[in-house]
């Protein structure tokens, strides 16, 4: 009953990359932040970017996005957000990039993520079973009150998510990863917890389950194994992989590496009942690169999700072609981040830049 229980809570697929630990099972509310440990990568290369708008405008739902949107409005923001992530841990980091995904998979990049609160009749996707182990609101908030101080109300809580998503990956892959994020998202008003687990696919999803969640964002099922070398990064819930619908650690029907089994099952047994956690990645655990994808190909992966890229021509000849190039990947990987940051967005109602990204109405 334990495994099943936590299996109903188990963690949607492009999660799992916060290395300070995943889901809280059980948990009525997402765990406290983490303190941040102080990093000094270099600094990115800085981007020609055109003009935006004079002014911000009245926005509609979705609006279009650009290359410096911010140039004359607060031409600091996108220094600001890589200042603030750049004083983060690696686990911290990881926890970026996931936020953003588990933001844009649901209703678009619309910061909906990361509301405490939202309608009163409802709790918000925040308190979701996938995201409840959802890290980094507290750089998000610190890079937004710098943001506020400095320019006043006029960068919206969903580009600076998904700005630190992009800082997030350019520090983790040792500054190799960087690309320009257009921006121009408004902050959505909708933010439901009932949403969650039918748009984040879980950690048991088949090929073909994982083909059809992607491409009803507007996502081919090559971008879906791009994004999924994000796995490359961060740590794992041992009950994420090892529960009545992804027994991983059962031997006679995994087909996970028996090293790697033995490994996983000796960190994950506990005497006191806690769900332990383990790194995704074993070879580069808070490196962002294509090791990925050889552990794939070698049956070294946490997920039957992972492993499931294999039983399909197109994407088992994807994961072949990011694991003889980790350029090529890293190419692929900017231009499906920045394609993933533009998913539409979908809201009941129109947008706003908010002025707290944890509550509505807060002027």
């Amino acid at each position: 009953m334990a495994k099943l229980a936590a299996a109903l809570t188990v963690l949607a697929l492009l999660g799992c990359m916060a290395r300070e630990g995943q889901a809280d099972y059980g948990h009525p509310s997402p765990p406290p932040h983490t303190p941040c440990s102080p990093g000094h990568p270099s600094t990115p290369p800085s981007t020609a970017s055109p003009p935006p708008p004079a002014s911000v405008p009245s926005p509609p739902a979705s609006a279009e996005l650009v290359v410096g949107y911010y140039q004359k409005t607060c031409h600091r923001a996108e220094d600001i957000v890589r200042e603030t992530v750049r004083g983060a841990n690696a686990g911290i980091m990881a926890g970026l990039v996931r936020l953003f995904f588990h933001d844009c998979f649901i209703r678009g990049c619309d910061a909906s993520v990361l509301l405490d609160v939202a309608d009163p009749s409802s709790a918000t996707e925040k308190f979701g079973p996938p995201n409840l182990s959802l890290r980094g609101f507290e750089v998000i908030d610190a890079a937004k009150a710098r943001i506020e101080k400095e320019c006043g109300n006029v960068v919206s809580c969903a580009d600076v998510l998904a700005f630190a998503g992009r800082d997030a990956t350019y520090f983790l892959s040792n500054n190799k990863v960087y690309f320009d994020m257009p921006a121009g998202r408004y902050d959505g008003l909708v933010s439901l917890i009932n949403e969650t687990l039918i748009h984040l696919p879980p950690p048991f999803a088949t090929v073909e389950q994982l083909k059809a969640n992607f491409a009803s964002k507007g996502l081919s099922a090559d971008e879906m194994v791009t994004l999924s070398g994000a796995h490359t990064i961060g740590a794992s819930h041992c009950s994420s992989f090892d529960d009545d619908l992804s027994d991983r650690l059962n031997a006679s029907t995994s087909d996970m590496d028996p090293k790697l089994m033995a490994s996983l099952e000796k960190q994950c047994r506990s005497d006191t009942g806690s769900d332990n956690t383990v790194v995704q990645d074993i070879k580069t655990p808070n490196k962002l690169d294509n090791k990925y994808y050889k552990n794939v190909l070698s049956h070294e992966v946490l997920f039957a999700s992972d492993a499931a890229l294999l039983t399909a021509d197109d994407t088992s000849a994807a994961v072949r072609a990011n694991a003889e190039d980790n350029n090529v990947w890293e190419e692929k990987f900017k231009a499906a981040m920045v394609r993933m940051g533009a998913i539409e967005i979908k809201t009941s109602a129109d947008g706003e830049i908010r002025r707290s990204c944890r509550v509505l109405n807060t002027y």
